[in-house]
């Protein structure tokens, strides 16, 4: 199977989750089911920017690479290479880590 190549348009961010703690603080192991989603993820690529009212790009904040926190229904998910990604706007990430 060929690698697909996918480049974001305008303002959005392809973010790769960042698998969660499977225990707890107290030590519990919790199965895959009881699991929340991590709302952490890796930034993948990034498009261009938005437009702003004169036409000029804004570019993105983000840059591949970059840690990130974002809301717990942001994005919408798709399976690239195999690999399932979140596809959102820059404006659903809450910020950067580290």
């Amino acid at each position: 199977m060929a690698k697909i190549k996918f480049r974001p348009l305008h303002d959005r961010v392809v973010v790769r989750r960042v698998d969660s703690e499977e225990k707890t603080a107290g030590g519990i192991i919790l199965p895959d089911t009881a699991q929340e989603k991590p709302s952490e993820g890796e930034v993948m690529s990034v498009g261009p920017g938005a437009r702003d009212d004169g036409g000029n790009v804004v570019a993105l904040d983000v840059k591949a690479g970059d840690r990130v926190l974002f809301g717990k229904w942001s994005g919408t998910e798709v399976k690239l290479n195999g690999e399932d990604v979140l596809i959102m706007k820059e404006s659903d990430i809450m910020g950067v880590i580290g």
